[in-house]
């Protein structure tokens, strides 16, 4: 009986099953029928050539009239191919470069379908590498199965496999199958009018009508959210049954007290979620939230008065950072800030203060010895460190509370780590600078309640954000160099990010120059535009105590001008730098941007971020970096980046099993899908914790899981 898991060469042969395999990773019945099709050509519906607009997406079918191979490029190495095709009413030209192949493909005479966007060059319409799906003289559209359904599905194809190969792959599987398990509940399909799922199968690869296949599309968009949100759902309703000790508020103890020498007031926003995390803590059911905040909102104090709650309580706090520059950074700002507060045991220290100590893994080993005993003994109250605090051999006397900052660069088994490892359950904080879209935060960290901090606090200096196109206007960059001199003159310091540290780049074909490396642009900002100033560097191949000594110079002020990777992304605070100089900002993405632009203006001088580039005016990069120059809100940036970026950038890397599960369902806009998948999959784990009685949902979710943890194992 051929079922979902019934290997596709047992059916298709090996011929055609290896080019399927090896272009679309597909080896099972299930993988190909999980192969939606991209768009339906309608024959009823087909667009007249003679009245074509530029712009319009269209599907035609049409008739070759002549096609030829043109050379160009160095040596004449490259191909352009040109197929004019007619209907009768005009001519239309489709063009494909390096598909000199075509020439035999698409012989005068033959017949096909072909679809696209309208584009014009030399006055000419045409479209550029459409799909063409050839269709056989002897296939008479009014007598063929499938076309005389009247909507051809179009797949995404290969040279190898076109789409109306992958048809007719699809066509011979839904023959030849039997019947199929359904992951979605009968209740759940028939309160939302869906097919089951053979049926939903026939639907969206065989419709006889437009409704078909979009009763098809909804429904397995619906279940791949379901399947997502059941994960979340599962794991919600196991932290519910979970304990942990309750970290009530302590009046007069370190948090007020550190609250009431605060030298400023706390905005609204952060009082509000102090109280969500306070009121979180003082519960016996462990704390798992998300805060996420603008850069510079005051994300790192709304965590300190946590963590001091929980100190109060007898326990001790953990702040994981992704970075060893960042948890220096933040191990330096918080003993700062809480001063003879953090002197626990020591000479000056405060009535009751407690310790705050630092791991990492390069740590010299009598420091790193200190912070272990410390954070054994229960000495230490805040414990600040990098991966190294995941290690087996880290002990803590009681963890009760675990702060992950930047969650986004940790996956979930490595914040389980610890809170596994403790023998009461700690509560979960975690925190990201990085805005993220309501459905995103649903589908990436639905496991989680979300805090979100807006606004900024006072006294917040303006940045003013300008692009820079090097290549057009190299005047403009002279004048950047300048002012920064001017600013250095005035007492104030400066950032100059790269993209790279001395590495040869490597950026394909199109690329004309190479990108800026640190060593060189240092070598030539010191010989040059910054002659005679104070100008340092800092990179990630650095060791720690060089890390620190250049970190600290600039932060001290004995640096004028930093040159730095992305290192100094996020939680490094130099009041004083007013002028981030990021080269070749087309190299990175919207919100590292605006992460970057952050480390300035933190004082009380307004800030000038400059965003150099060679891209070309009307370019995708072009376009993201006045984007960026338009707005320093944060939250309105990460929209647009929703916009500019494909699905599988947003969800990101750490996210590669939800991301590869996702075909159909859009994260960025669908989510009154993702609000009816959760309130549904809430239901059912709450009946059926375990999906005992739903064995196909349960596959579905262990392979969702499996796919988790096979992201997580490659990247450890």
């Amino acid at each position: 009986m051929v079922d979902l898991t019934t290997k596709l060469v047992n059916i298709l042969g090996d011929k055609t099953t290896k080019p399927l395999t090896s272009a679309f990773d597909m080896v099972v019945v299930g993988d190909l029928l999980r192969h939606y099709p991209r768009r339906y050509a309608e024959l009823g519906k087909l667009t007249d050539l003679s009245r074509l607009e530029v712009g319009q997406h269209v599907t035609i079918m049409a008739r070759v009239a002549s096609v030829k191979n043109f050379s160009f490029g160095p040596g004449g190495k490259r191909t352009r191919t040109e197929v004019v095709v007619t209907d009768g009413t005009g001519h239309l030209t489709l063009t494909f470069f390096q598909q000199g192949w075509r020439l035999k493909s698409m012989e005068p005479d033959s017949l096909g379908l072909a679809a696209g966007v309208v584009s014009e060059f030399n006055r000419k319409l045409q479209l550029t590498h459409p799909d063409w799906e050839p269709i056989k003289e002897t296939d008479d559209p009014t007598e063929s199965s499938r076309l005389s359904r009247g909507i051809i599905p179009l797949y995404r194809a290969t040279a190898k496999m076109p789409s109306w190969k992958i048809a007719q792959c699809v066509e011979m599987c839904l023959d030849a199958i039997g019947p199929v398990e359904d992951p979605l509940p009968p209740d759940i399909r028939e309160a939302r009018g869906f097919f089951d799922l053979a049926g939903s199968f026939e639907a969206i690869h065989r419709p006889r009508a437009a409704p078909d296949w979009q009763r098809g599309r909804d429904r397995f968009r619906f279940e791949e959210a379901f399947v997502v949100q059941t994960v979340f759902a599962q794991r919600r309703h196991l932290l519910e049954q979970e304990r942990a000790a309750a970290r009530p508020v302590v009046a007069g103890g370190l948090r007020d007290r550190f609250e009431q020498q605060l030298p400023f007031v706390l905005t609204e926003g952060q009082r509000t979620v102090v109280g969500e995390i306070g009121a979180d803590l003082a519960r016996t059911h462990p704390m798992h939230r998300l805060l996420q905040g603008e850069v510079g909102s005051g994300k790192t104090i709304v965590a300190l008065l946590a963590m001091l709650q929980v100190v109060d309580a007898g326990a001790q706090a953990a702040l994981l950072a992704p970075t060893e520059v960042l948890a220096s950074q933040h191990y330096r700002a918080i003993t700062a800030m809480l001063g003879d507060l953090a002197k626990g045991g020591m000479i000056g220290g405060a009535d009751g203060a407690t310790r705050v100590r630092l791991l990492t893994g390069s740590m010299g080993a009598k420091a790193r010895n200190a912070s272990l005993l410390d954070a054994a003994s229960g000495e230490a109250g805040i414990v600040i460190g990098t991966h190294a605090l995941i290690q087996d051999h880290v002990q803590f006397a009681e963890l009760g509370l675990l702060v992950v900052d930047e969650q986004h660069r940790f996956g979930v088994e490595q914040r389980a780590a610890l809170v596994d490892r403790a023998e009461v359950t700690p509560h979960v904080l975690v925190m990201t600078a990085t805005p993220i879209p309501r459905t995103i935060a649903m589908s990436v960290f639905g496991d989680l309640e979300v805090s979100t901090l807006r606004e900024l606090p006072a006294g917040r200096q303006p940045i003013q954000t300008t692009v820079v196109p090097a290549a057009e206007r190299p005047a403009w960059l002279d004048r950047g160099w300048q002012r920064v001199r001017e600013e250095v003159a005035k007492g104030r310091q400066a950032y100059v990010v790269v993209s790279r540290i001395g590495d040869a780049a490597s950026h394909g074909e199109d690329s004309e120059s190479e990108t800026s490396s640190l060593v060189e642009l240092h070598e030539e900002l010191v010989g040059g535009a910054l002659h005679g100033l104070r100008v340092g560097t800092l990179h990630g191949r650095m060791g720690p105590d060089d890390k620190d000594a250049a970190m600290n110079a600039f932060a001290s002020g004995a640096l004028d001008v930093l040159v730095a990777t992305t290192v100094v992304e996020v939680g490094v605070d130099v009041p004083n730098a007013t002028v981030m100089v990021i080269m070749d900002a087309d190299r990175f993405g919207v919100s590292q941007l605006h992460q970057l632009r952050g480390r300035v203006g933190r004082g009380s001088e307004a800030g000038l971020c400059l965003l150099v580039t060679n891209s070309e005016p009307d370019s995708p990069a072009r376009e993201r970096l006045d984007a960026v120059a338009s707005t320093t809100d944060g939250f309105e940036l990460s929209r647009l980046d929703v916009e500019l970026r494909r699905e599988g950038d947003v969800l990101g890397a750490r996210q590669s099993g939800v991301r590869s599960s996702l075909r159909l369902l859009s994260v960025v806009k669908d989510g009154d899908v993702i609000d009816d998948a959760r309130a549904a999959a809430d239901a059912l784990v709450q009946e059926d914790p375990t999906l005992g009685s739903h064995a196909a949902l349960a596959a579905a979710v262990e392979e969702l899981e499996r796919s988790e943890q096979a992201d997580y194992l490659e990247r450890t």
